[in-house]
């Protein structure tokens, strides 16, 4: 029953979070790059 304390679910909540965070970074560099070279054409 331990996972069930606040504090751990703070743990998951702020990994999710730090894992979504970069996972749209990636996302928002990829559709830059390809605004780039869609430009430089």
């Amino acid at each position: 029953m331990g996972d069930k304390s606040p504090k751990s679910n703070q743990k998951k909540t702020s990994q999710k979070q730090a894992v979504a965070k970069s996972a749209n970074q990636k996302k928002t560099q990829a559709v830059a790059a390809k605004a780039a070279s869609a430009k430089k054409r």
